[in-house]
């Protein structure tokens, strides 16, 4: 009877513990995920805005200076805002929905083709992405090259559309579309590949209820089935390229052979801020200028939310 009576607060003790543990299970198995997230994600960031904040040249410990960072950004900097500010807005705007839109429309048409074939086009699509940096220093300066060698220009020289030769990656602005046209070459990445799984994933009779119902063609069933449908796949690929093109670095020295390249032509926002960072060693100031970076991308990412939100 003693047993018996001892047994039964045992019994109710690991219960209660049993059931305290299925109430907090789903906290347990994302613990390691949010342990890396803060140490990875929350904790540089906090760190990096504080570092914004000082004067910090590595060696010396960091000096609180207040908003000097900030204000010598938008007032000193003479590149700035008059060149940095405009590569990067003109770069993101049109590498980000360009390549978005272009994503999208080769997703669509491979979705159209048999498996074999689409798979097959789906990696060569996507392999550039992977590739993009080799490809760019071999494949690209040789073609866009200055001198009579380069591909293009011997190409024009040869149909006599040009009597001397261009310099396609000396001159700052021919340097930025040159730019443009290899990132978008190059930019059917993750989002790509995430445009194409949502498509193929649209279940098929809604197109079949869609044509008894009156739909009439292609461009229809896009607008009022496919994307619709894919909302989720569409705002991830959308966040992806608005951080892809925003990130980009290194794309104008890589092409140029010179780093600054010629009169800052392509010198994007992170390619500013890992100067200061790493040539200059001015940790500080790049960090007001990562902080700035960090305000665009999030309005950026504020309007795809609102275009392809679920409701």
């Amino acid at each position: 009877m003693e047993k018996t009576m001892e047994a039964r607060p045992r019994t109710r003790i690991a219960e209660s513990v049993k059931r305290q543990l299925n109430r907090h299970s789903g906290y347990v198995f994302i613990l390691p995920y949010f342990i890396f997230f803060t140490m990875l994600i929350i904790l540089p960031t906090v760190i990096n805005f504080l570092l914004s904040f000082t004067f910090y040249n590595v060696v010396e410990a960091p000096r609180f200076n207040g908003i000097t960072n900030y204000v010598n950004l938008l007032t000193v900097d003479p590149l700035f805002l008059r060149t940095v500010i405009p590569n990067t807005l003109k770069y993101a705007l049109i590498i980000g929905p360009g390549g978005y839109v272009l994503a999208f429309l080769l997703a669509w048409i491979l979705v159209q083709l048999p498996h074999r074939v689409r798979t097959v086009l789906a990696v060569i699509i996507y392999v550039p992405s992977m590739l993009g940096g080799v490809m760019m220093t071999v494949l690209w300066r040789v073609l866009f090259s200055g001198d009579s060698t380069g591909y293009l220009n011997g190409l024009l020289l040869d149909l006599g559309l040009i009597d001397q030769p261009i310099q396609w990656l000396q001159d700052p602005t021919l340097l930025m579309n040159v730019m443009l046209v290899v990132v978008m070459w190059s930019s059917m990445g993750l989002s790509f590949l995430a445009l194409l799984a949502g498509i193929l994933n649209v279940d098929r009779t809604i197109y079949e209820a869609a044509y008894i119902d009156g739909l009439k063609n292609r461009f229809q069933e896009i607008f009022y089935i496919t994307i619709p449908s894919m909302k989720p796949q569409m705002l991830f690929s959308a966040v992806m390229a608005i951080i892809g093109a925003f990130k980009s670095a290194g794309m104008a020295a890589a092409l140029s052979g010179s780093s600054p390249p010629p009169q800052y032509g392509g010198w994007l926002i992170v390619d500013h801020m890992n100067d200061y960072a790493f040539q200059r060693f001015e940790m500080g100031y790049a960090s007001a200028m990562a902080v700035v970076l960090l305000i665009i991308i999030y309005y950026f990412n504020r309007v795809s939310y609102k275009l392809f939100k679920e409701d």
